[in-house]
């Protein structure tokens, strides 16, 4: 039986979209990336920063403003990582906690990509096309095929199928014209909001001996050194930092000015190291849409695929916190959509090898569920 080689639009290039475009990608399928940022991440993001230092120099660095680094419970989601290390694309990070520090959840591990967050989607995507700065406003569904719109003008490119792979209040508006009840799912699925902190200081006390605090109480959740993380930069005489505002705070400040907000977290920050901060540089960052809402007892499914008008719906609003949770989503769309017709009932596994391109991954490409 002749195999058709499908065209498939991801709308994300976070761990999601990124996962699952690769996925399609080396099952032989057409796939094409959209996303409205300026470079892939997501949320595993890393920003450039510029400034001018006190003898007028101007600097840049790096700093690691979205998620700190993550851990591995699924053995599926453990071999990826595994496969990640050996490739170069992942670090271990085993951060020294500050005293009084809250312990870490799932051990004292971390993997973070190197040289920075945004190295491991770009590794995904690696061969796939990307249009970035392409922020999708409407999905069009025609007899034969999809296309995206941006801006009230329409993508010439034509899709077999369509892969969301965002926030759910983004999802949202474009889900509501194709599956009205996904749309309101997505709409009623809420996101934790959190307000970052980061900037580059002086270092009075370069042996301090931590990396890492949680503190127990306040506004702030997360402090880490950034120029103590496996691949970034230590620049002597220089703290960088970036701290993470819990959510209850950054909920009850989400709409207030950077202006307002930026010297209550250093007054935060200050408190956690115990000493004033000198700062060179420092900014904010509002993530609207930082984490899911823990889901409750109600099972529900890692990820919503609709065979019929070829539309998909994948994240960790839907697999699971964090990149873990993200990336499984991921994995159990794609496997939905790449299984033959014969077994498009079963339940979708998550294969471990995004990284190796495995030989039967290379083979001619499986179909699309029917």
């Amino acid at each position: 039986m002749t195999r058709k080689r499908h065209s498939v639009a991801v709308v994300g290039a976070g761990i999601a979209g990124a996962t699952v475009a690769r996925a399609l990608a080396l099952a032989g399928h057409s796939v094409h990336v959209f996303d409205k940022a300026s470079a892939p991440g997501g949320r595993l993001a890393t920003r450039r920063v510029e400034w001018v230092d006190r003898q007028g120099h101007a600097e840049t660095t790096r700093l690691d403003h979205g998620a700190l680094g993550f851990t591995a419970c699924n053995p599926a989601f453990q071999a990826f990582v595994d496969l990640a290390q050996r490739a170069g694309w992942l670090a271990e990070w085993r951060p020294r906690l500050a005293p009084g520090s809250l312990p870490l959840e799932g051990g004292a591990t971390l993997y973070v990509p190197a040289p920075d967050m945004p190295a491991l989607c770009r590794h995904l995507l690696d061969g796939v096309p990307v249009s970035l700065s392409f922020t999708v406003d409407g999905l069009h569904r025609g007899p034969l095929a999809w296309q995206m719109q941006a801006g009230g003008v329409r993508h010439a490119s034509t899709f077999d199928a369509v892969v969301l792979a965002l926030p759910p209040a983004q999802a949202a508006p474009l889900l509501n014209p194709h599956r009205l009840d996904w749309a309101r799912r997505a709409s009623t699925a809420l996101m934790q909001p959190c307000w970052t902190l980061m900037g580059i200081a002086d270092d009075p006390e370069p042996e301090s001996g931590w990396d890492l605090a949680r503190p127990p109480s306040g506004p702030l959740a997360w402090v880490l050194r950034n120029d103590a993380r496996p691949g970034r930069p230590a620049v002597p005489g220089q703290a960088h930092w970036v701290a993470h505002a819990r959510t209850g705070w950054s909920r009850r400040h989400l709409e207030q000015p950077a202006a307002l907000v930026q010297p209550q977290l250093q007054a935060a920050l200050a408190e956690c190291v115990g000493r004033p901060v000198d700062w060179h540089h420092c900014t904010v960052h509002r993530w609207r849409y930082a984490l899911p809402q823990a889901h409750g007892t109600r099972p529900a499914p890692s990820f919503w695929w609709d065979t019929a008008k070829g539309l998909g719906v994948c994240g960790d609003c839907l697999g699971g916190c964090g990149v873990e949770g993200a990336w499984l989503s991921a994995q159990a769309l794609s496997s939905a959509l790449l299984q033959p017709a014969s077994n498009a009932a079963g339940a979708p596994t998550a294969p471990a090898d995004a990284v190796a391109a495995a030989a039967a991954d290379q083979q001619a490409p499986r179909r699309f569920a029917a």
